[in-house]
């Protein structure tokens, strides 16, 4: 037997239960009938093939159901210990790989499509955005968010067209050479991580709602209260991990060698988690050891879970009901009703616009003659700002026979347009105002009632407030008299210098 490398095997490592294990090692390829595969391991196994020396044995294999268009790549795994025994462990990994069949993913297809179209999009959108702000651009998290969510679309794309190459060529070679192993287990393991970096994707699409929802202040309570307390987070986590992992490596150097649970360090962090949450097993703490087991469980529950993780939900509350009282007695940055507003006055001003041009067109009908020269009909429209071709456009329209002037059948189909198009825009303007002054006029109307609720709340004092608001307001007037004063004597010495200066030049100009 030949040892082979990870590179030669096109493998790639594995961990298991015990430890990490590398793509390389002596292989045999088992044959297509059942016959055949027994014989070859029955002289496997008469050459002890499988002596002292051996650490662990990979079965690999792939299977593939046409009816759901699945391939499922499978890794038997049997470890041996230097202890002795053997551990055995599996590795099952069902993935699509062959991608485009029915009439769904077609349509799959397409929906790619428009998603790698809308990357495109983004991707000058960002990169114009940071040729405008430079590294000011990396200063928002958002735009971090946004940079990382289109790099990794990026790698997903890349990743889907490799995959795409790869499962074609694979397959085939299988057509060609059916005897031999289809090794899948390279495109199934990259197929895993390629889920595993969607899933970060898209929860990190997801988390971007929040700088779209931002408007609102409700919205914004969790992360202003976030990033208010998290420097008293911070401080805190230093204690609480200190004590965490004291009682960790306590629970490591009691129950190592006895529980499972605290066989390892890792594993005594994730034990004190669940035990936090309520998921533990103290009998098997007690028996390991009857005198330090529940001096062990019983202090770690009491400062861990009653006094640290309460002063952690303390600090939050408390920065919450700050949070949302400041909140309260503000208004939200963009309310509906200013969307409303902002997009009512764009359209009250386009209509006006529209309403002066028409007017504008009319004065210059209103010269009695019955025909209008193009040239007179140009110059009074410029002297009142319209532009060549605007002008040029509104008389082609009537001038029927194309003589650069307008009769007075022509004048008069203008004006009829022009009269019916003003009133029209008059309506239009009437409605709009009527439909908008009805819903702002509700608006307001709870909004001051709200506000004079507030103020008649908060117009009640305490005496003693009141002396505390009396003494502040007479020292807040004591100080603005001394400064007073002192600007006075300022403006003082300025005059008395003005003057020397005038009078100095008369000196100087005198012969």
């Amino acid at each position: 037997w030949r040892y082979h490398s990870e590179e030669e095997l096109g493998g790639s490592s594995h961990w298991g239960r015990l430890t990490s294990y590398s793509g390389g090692g002596y292989y045999i390829d088992l044959k297509l009938t059942r016959e055949e595969s027994a014989e070859a391991l029955q002289v496997l196994k008469e050459k002890l093939w499988l002596d002292r020396g051996t650490r662990v044995v990979f079965i690999d294999f792939s299977v593939y159901n046409a009816n759901i268009n699945l391939f499922c790549v499978l890794r038997l795994v049997v470890e041996f210990p230097a202890t002795g025994g053997a551990i055995p462990s599996w590795q099952i990994r069902t993935v699509k790989l062959i991608r485009y069949v029915s009439a769904w993913d077609f349509f799959i297809v397409a929906c790619e499509t428009v998603f790698c179209v809308f990357i495109f999009y983004y991707v000058v959108e960002e990169i114009l955005e940071l040729r405008i702000h430079k590294l000011q651009y990396f200063t928002s998290i958002w735009n971090i968010l946004d940079v990382v969510v289109i790099l990794l679309s990026i790698i997903a794309i890349g990743f889907h067209i490799f995959r795409t190459i790869e499962v074609n060529r694979l397959l085939g070679e299988l057509l060609k050479h059916p005897d031999t192993y289809a090794d899948f287990e390279f495109l199934a393991f990259w197929q895993t991580q390629y889920n595993n970096m969607n899933a970060v994707n898209l929860f990190f699409a997801w988390i971007k709602i929040f700088k779209y929802i931002s408007f609102n202040k409700t919205m914004t309570q969790l992360s202003s209260t976030l990033a208010r307390c998290a420097k008293d987070i911070l401080g805190f986590a230093i204690m609480f991990f200190i004590v965490f992992f004291a009682y960790a490596q306590l629970g490591y150097l009691l129950f190592g060698t006895q529980v499972e649970n605290f066989s390892t360090f890792v594993k005594c962090i994730f034990t004190q988690f669940r035990i936090i949450l309520g998921d533990f097993d103290y009998n098997s703490i007690d028996n390991a050891n009857r005198v330090l087991g529940p001096i062990y469980f019983v202090t770690y529950v009491f400062f861990v879970f009653f006094v640290l993780l309460n002063m952690f939900l303390a600090i939050i509350n408390d920065t919450y009901s700050e949070v949302k009282e400041e909140l309260s007695s503000q208004k939200d940055e963009l309310q509906l009703s200013d969307i409303l507003k902002q997009s009512y006055n764009r359209t009250l001003m386009r209509l006006k616009l529209k309403k002066e041009r028409i007017s504008d067109v009319q004065k210059a009908l209103q010269n009695g003659t019955k025909e209008l020269d193009f040239e007179d009909f140009k110059n009074s429209l410029k002297e009142l700002g319209h532009a060549d071709h605007e002008i040029t456009a509104a008389f082609s329209r009537f001038d029927k026979d194309g003589n650069h002037i307008l009769d007075e059948e022509e004048q008069q189909q203008m004006k009829h347009d022009l009269e019916a198009k003003r009133v029209a825009l008059n309506t239009e303007i009437e409605n709009l105002g009527k439909s908008y002054s009805d819903n702002n006029l509700d608006e307001n109307l709870s909004y001051v009632e709200a506000r004079n609720n507030h103020t008649n709340k908060a117009s009640w004092v305490s005496k003693e407030e009141f002396q505390v608001l009396l003494q502040r307001v007479l020292q807040l007037e004591q100080s603005i008299n001394s400064i007073g004063s002192k600007i006075d004597a300022v403006v003082k010495k300025l005059d008395v210098l003005e003057r020397n200066n005038l009078k100095r030049k008369d000196l100087l100009g005198k012969p």
